[in-house]
């Protein structure tokens, strides 16, 4: 498979970003809101294939102390081939001289998370706009 990369926002379909984060499955985010979040994050990887969209990842950035990966996503016709690990890497590159990474992952798939050094956190606390939603689909716990 040929792949070209691009950090820049200049060339995003938002509305093909969307339809990828659906299909992945990631949920359901509107090309305005996804335009918004990737345009705001530091670091930005676009992954195209035949200039079709088939994987993205964005991380966002103090520069120092504190890096969040959000966003890891790759069409389900590519997953599997190693794309999403490639992404995570680009990612993790451009941050790597920090002193905390996080990110946190689709129930199932932390074990994907693991073989790049990411380890479960004890203490992680987050506040979600729907905490019963996210408490069904596993992200959190109710107590």
């Amino acid at each position: 498979m040929a792949i070209e990369w691009s950090q820049s926002v200049e060339d995003v379909d938002w509305q093909e970003l969307a339809d990828l984060v659906r299909a992945a499955p990631l949920g359901d985010k509107t090309p305005e809101f996804l335009r918004t979040v990737f345009t705001n994050s530091l670091h930005r990887e676009f992954a195209r294939e035949d200039g079709r969209l088939v994987a993205a990842g964005r991380a966002l950035s103090d520069g120092a102390d504190c890096a969040y990966l959000a966003d890891i996503v790759v069409h389900p016709d590519m997953q599997g081939q190693g794309l999403g690990g490639t992404v995570i890497r680009r990612l993790l590159e451009r941050v790597r001289d920090h002193r905390k990474i996080l990110l946190y992952a689709v129930p199932g798939k932390e074990p994907l998370y693991r073989k790049y050094g990411f380890r479960r956190m004890t203490t992680a606390m987050a506040i979600f706009e729907d905490q019963e939603a996210k408490i069904e689909q596993g992200y959190l716990s109710a107590e």
